[in-house]
């Protein structure tokens, strides 16, 4: 029996995966505080150790290097800030320089004031201009502080790829900082800390299959490091304070754990599964504008136009015929509003895109679903402008 509905919202949230499941369940029932001396808080302890080894290793760090948040947006926040130390010293950022296209728990530059925070662009394919972004550096005040810089890794809405170790090239050149959001590259594309030449690696549980609430801020060492966000009992060697949700830590372990393992042989998969439905959909309306086509993209995501079509009115549209797919960036409160990367890449931001990404259990027909409701979708558009 086919299913009656296709989930295709793989980049907004991963369905929870049974080993993350099982994790999360084994320990929320665990009665100690990962605080305590006694046997049952070093048992909860002995778990969270265990899921920072395993993060660790699936992104090519080392474990004392993990820093457990509730999620990626409290680890920008944590690593956005001008207060930074090496050591026992002070080391201050002078501004920080973010892309055009990161999301706006990025964009909004954690505890920079506005005037300390500049854009760069991005090419109409989405790919951030690094030209653009080394005259800047060039420009840099070094008397203010050292430069701090933020680039993604892979685009939340697009699906594309960003420069990230030529980007790193250019700023550690300068003396500066590089902050990677890995948010939508963990699991779908090979991530190591070093090989990117990353300071900073964000990453969120929920994206690859994990609990929601979890979250984490990768190192490149542990001597520099920003001022702490969030103060309190020093939990997370005093860089992350209160109790921390080991549920969805251990979660979040045995996700990344299986998420670091056959990346190629399930994008592989999902890239034809990607291409096979974007060329059926291409063939029904040869106008029909697909957004980062021209660059290296996530194999999982299509982010695509149809004239006519109003991204809010979409989602409904596509839910209605059994489809769950996003507008996009999913964590703003579920508003629909314009897309600052459409307007980076110089694309009307108003324009009605919608985001199909799919993961490790999309199936055909999910895939057919999809289509047919694409199908009926731009059917009705034509009827309506023929009207």
């Amino acid at each position: 029996m086919a299913a009656s509905r296709a989930y295709l919202d793989w980049n907004s949230t991963a369905p929870l995966s049974d080993v993350a499941r099982e994790a999360f369940l084994r320990v929320i029932a665990m009665p100690g505080n990962a605080s305590s001396v006694h046997r049952e808080g070093r048992a909860v302890r002995a778990e969270i150790e265990a899921a920072r080894r395993k993060v660790a290793k699936a992104l090519g760090a080392n474990s004392a290097s993990v820093i457990f948040t509730s999620g990626a947006t409290e680890a920008a926040n944590m690593v956005l800030t001008p207060e930074y130390r090496m050591g026992r010293a002070a080391l201050p950022i002078g501004r920080l320089y973010v892309s055009a296209i990161e999301h706006k728990a990025v964009a909004e530059g954690g505890r920079f004031s506005p005037d300390q925070i500049t854009s760069f662009g991005v090419t109409r394919d989405g790919v951030a201009d690094l030209a653009e972004l080394e005259s800047l550096l060039a420009a840099h005040d070094p008397a203010s502080g050292i430069p701090l810089v933020a680039l993604m890794a892979a685009n939340n809405e697009t699906g594309v790829l960003q420069p990230v170790r030529a980007a790193a090239d250019l700023v550690h050149a300068r003396g500066g900082l590089l902050v990677v959001d890995a948010v939508q590259a963990f699991g779908r594309i090979a991530l190591d800390i070093e090989a990117l030449g990353a300071d900073f690696l964000l990453v969120s549980s929920h994206k690859i299959g994990g609990p929601k609430g979890a979250g984490a801020v990768i190192a490149r060492g542990e001597t520099l490091m920003p001022k702490a966000l969030i103060r309190g009992g020093g939990q997370e060697k005093g860089h992350r304070s209160g109790t921390e949700n080991a549920a969805a830590i251990a979660g979040f372990g045995a996700a990344a754990e299986a998420a670091g393992g056959d990346i190629d042989a399930r994008m592989q998969r999902l890239g034809r599964m990607r291409d096979g439905l974007e060329a059926e959909m291409l063939a029904l309306v040869p106008e029909l504008v697909v957004i980062g086509r021209g660059a290296d993209r996530l194999a999982n995501t299509i982010f695509f136009a149809l004239s006519g079509l109003k991204s809010e009115t979409g989602q409904i549209a596509f839910d209605l015929e059994g489809v769950a797919l996003s507008a996009g960036s999913a964590c703003s409160s579920g508003k629909v509003g314009e897309s600052q990367v459409l307007k980076a890449m110089g694309f009307d931001p108003r324009m009605g895109a919608l985001r199909i990404s799919m993961g490790e259990t999309t199936t055909d027909d999910d895939i057919a679903m999809a289509l047919e409701a694409f199908r009926r979708v731009a059917s009705r558009i034509k009827k309506a402008d023929a009207a």
